[in-house]
């Protein structure tokens, strides 16, 4: 390698920007002009970012003596020939660098260096930190090879749907309270709601939107949109209608499937309930029409940061390869029972929907109310003896509380998969303290609504507990990993940066977004076709399985929502009188889900009052998305690079969001006088509110959200206080009423 002193400076500084460990370099200049920053370095020790560079003359009869440790995590002692060529050895502590990770470093300097010394016109964004051959490792290592069939993945879901009715027509597919649908008998019900949508005059190829509670006609519709050639677009009703609006418009949907209540009257939009759309149906059998596996099966909205929420499309190839990936490793069969937890317009369920009725499995439709009431939950569970479990992380942890109280063999579940939000494995030790992780398997999978659902798999194990690792396994068969730089320049093993998804599972675009298509879908300049830039930060480990390591931006995952906080600061900005916003996620209690907040602050230019901007944002965020705090400040400090300062963010303002006149439940919000009952309820409040309450409040305003109705609830048995229902929970949400329906209930 050469031995200039200048070159090497540059070079272990060049490298130790690219690992994200050292001052950023300006890639914009050439490799002279960073030599030229190092032309005074006389080879005496240097200190870059805690590695050591020294670099001396080879002299004869020079001996040298071991050390017995470097000063410096690491130093890279480089002794120049009379030929001005350069040989050295790394040494490292042992208890801060691996040996593998210090062979790396030491090979990537001497790469760069040859580099800088051979091509000083050569600009700084064209060095090349891996060797050809190191690329080609690294890439393998994010790949794994697809399994099952090929042509099942160049196939439709109502399609291979259609071969499991062939196989199973008697077997019981659909499981909705008291409703049980055979396979034909569903497959039957979505023939005529696809005859219908085409009474309807509806085409092949368009968007139909549906806004349906869970129950069995939402199932049947979703499969009735796909066999009528559509794509359907799953809608929230308790998303506000401002939300609801946009989506319709923006997928370009003229009709949606649902009951129309909740729903905006929209001009041009016809609201059809789901047997209204079947008896439209004639006697004579849809047209047969060839399958495309690249035609969009699904679009589903996901938090965007400029305001608006982004439709993400996705063609029924992409599931079907989903499917095709999981079914030999996951066992998935004829034997197993699902259970669709969660809501349509959450990718969650595309999962659970597909993954069941593709591999001839029960699914069992849980209504909304017993989503939100684990002991109903439970009892569903032991009672519908489902095997297969998709849960967030932070449902998964009521669902533990909850089994404690049962028998440790009443649960028949032999697969939980965790999604929708990073898991921390140390919650899982009451779990395995129950259950054998060979009886149950746990997979924590990394995903995303982009890369269609899943995208890697790990098998959680008790020593996974113990170790408190990040890992979230290798990619699935059919996709591909690999981290990058900002540049999109691939990063090698262990060196942190944002993780890139590519092969089957590659989402075609966002719905009318061409800008920010171009800028998340992108081509891979090493080959193999489209990378998804997941804004997610990762490393790969020399097993090819990744780290998770949070995001790169302001996007964060609150009990299992995906939220951009440039989303919600943007809503509040489009307020007349709010001059400036910033938005933080806050915690209670460090790394507890259930007190992860959105914290607000606002600087005002006008005379609205604080509960006036927090109205407008309810009328267009979704629930989980609106604030739980908002505070006024007089500026939203800035950093000297002009970012926010959430350090020097005052603390939230006491009481969380002021209350609103129209707010849940806000009739009867006065109570009663202090009294013993009071004050116990209002402790219980106060305690998993973690401020003060009084009987005014209402519980959401001050941040609840449904684990902590669950934590309440919880404690109010373990002091003996009557059972309330979570929905008797929702509907008396102040703590004046909800007082009243205990005291009621104690009579």
């Amino acid at each position: 390698m050469p031995g200039d002193p200048a070159v090497l400076a540059a070079a272990t500084a060049l490298v130790l920007a690219r690992y994200g460990a050292g001052e950023a370099v300006d890639e914009s200049q050439d490799a002279a002009a960073l030599t030229a920053r190092w032309a005074a370095y006389d080879g005496s020790l240097l200190d870059l970012a805690g590695i050591g560079l020294l670099v001396d003359e080879e002299r004869p009869g020079l001996r040298r003596l071991t050390h017995l440790a470097p000063v410096l995590p690491g130093v890279l002692h480089l002794t120049r020939r009379a030929d001005a060529t350069a040989y050295g050895v790394f040494r490292y502590d042992r208890g801060d660098l691996d040996a593998t990770v210090a062979e790396r470093f030491a090979a990537h300097v001497a790469h760069v260096a040859a580099q800088l010394a051979t091509d000083p016109a050569r600009p700084l964004e064209h060095v090349e930190l891996l060797t050809a051959e190191e690329t080609r490792q690294v890439l393998a290592l994010g790949v794994t090879p697809a399994t099952g069939s090929p042509e099942a993945a160049a196939r439709t879901l109502d399609g291979l749907f259609a071969d499991v009715v062939r196989a199973r027509p008697d077997a019981v597919a659909l499981t909705a309270g008291d409703t049980h649908l055979t396979y034909a008998e569903l497959d039957a019900r979505a023939e005529r709601t696809a005859a219908g949508l085409r009474a309807l005059g509806v085409p092949p190829g368009a968007m139909v939107g549906v806004a349906l509670e869970r129950d069995a006609d939402l199932v049947v519709t979703l499969l009735g949109v796909l066999k009528a050639g559509c794509a359907y677009v799953p809608m929230d009703l308790r998303y506000p209608a401002e939300r609801l609006r946009y989506t319709v418009e923006n997928a370009g949907a003229t009709v949606v499937v649902g009951t129309g209540e909740g729903f905006p009257e929209l001009a041009g939009v016809q609201v059809v309930t789901p047997d209204a759309l079947r008896s439209l149906a004639g006697d004579a059998p849809l047209p047969a029409r060839p399958e495309d596996g690249t035609a969009p099966a699904y679009v589903i909205y996901t938090s965007g940061s400029t305001g608006r929420p982004k439709g993400v499309v996705v063609p029924h190839r992409n599931v079907a390869a989903l499917i095709e990936a999981t079914r030999e490793d996951f066992r998935l069969g004829a034997d197993d029972v699902w259970t669709l937890f969660h809501s349509s317009a959450f990718d969650f369920s595309v999962w659970e929907i597909w993954g069941c009725l593709l591999t001839g499995g029960r699914l069992v439709v849980v209504d909304y109310w017993t989503t939100r009431d684990t002991e109903l939950f439970h009892a569903l569970l032991v009672r519908e003896g489902v095997t297969v479990l998709n849960q967030t992380p932070s449902a998964f942890a009521q669902v533990v509380e909850a089994d404690r109280h049962a028998p440790a063999d009443a649960l028949a579940v032999r697969l939980v998969v965790f999604g929708g939000e990073p898991l921390d494995v140390r919650m899982l030790a009451a779990w395995f303290a129950r259950h054998s992780h060979t009886a149950c398997r746990l997979v924590n999978m990394f995903g995303i609504t982009e890369t269609t659902v899943h995208v890697t798999a790990h098998t959680v194990t008790p020593a996974d507990v113990l170790a408190a690792g990040r890992k979230v396994g290798p990619a699935l068969p059919g996709w591909t990993l690999s981290v990058r730089d900002p540049r999109g320049r691939l990063l090698p093993v262990g060196v942190p940066g944002e993780i890139c998804v590519g092969g089957a599972g590659v989402a075609d675009r966002y719905l009318g977004q061409p800008e920010l298509t171009a800028q998340k879908f992108v081509t891979d300049p090493y080959g193999g076709g489209r990378i998804y830039r997941s804004g997610d930060r990762g490393r790969l480990r020399p097993d090819g399985s990744l780290d998770h390591l949070g995001r790169l931006d302001s996007q964060v995952k609150v009990r299992g929502h995906r939220i951009e906080l440039d989303e919600i600061r943007n809503v509040l900005l489009s307020h007349p009188d709010v001059a400036a916003a910033a938005t933080v996620l806050g915690h209670d209690v460090p790394g507890d889900p259930a007190t992860a907040r959105i914290d607000a602050y606002v600087a005002l230019r006008g005379p609205a009052a604080l509960a006036d901007v927090l109205a407008h944002a309810r009328g267009v965020l979704p629930a989980y998305m609106v604030p739980a705090s908002l505070t006024e400040v007089p500026a939203i400090p800035l950093t000297i690079n002009g970012k926010v300062d959430t350090a020097a963010l005052p603390a939230p303002a006491a009481g969380r969001a002021p209350a609103t006149a129209d707010g849940p439940d806000a009739a009867g919000a006065g109570g009663p006088e202090q009294d013993p009952l009071t004050e116990q309820i209002l402790k219980v409040w106060g305690h998993a509110l973690h401020c003060e309450v009084t009987p005014k409040d209402n519980f959401f305003e001050l941040g609840g959200n449904s684990l902590l109705v669950i934590r309440v609830l919880r404690e109010m048995r373990d002091q003996g206080l009557p059972k309330v229902s979570t929905q008797d929970f929702y509907r008396n949400s102040t703590a004046g009423r909800f007082i009243e329906l205990v005291r009621d209930a104690q009579k």
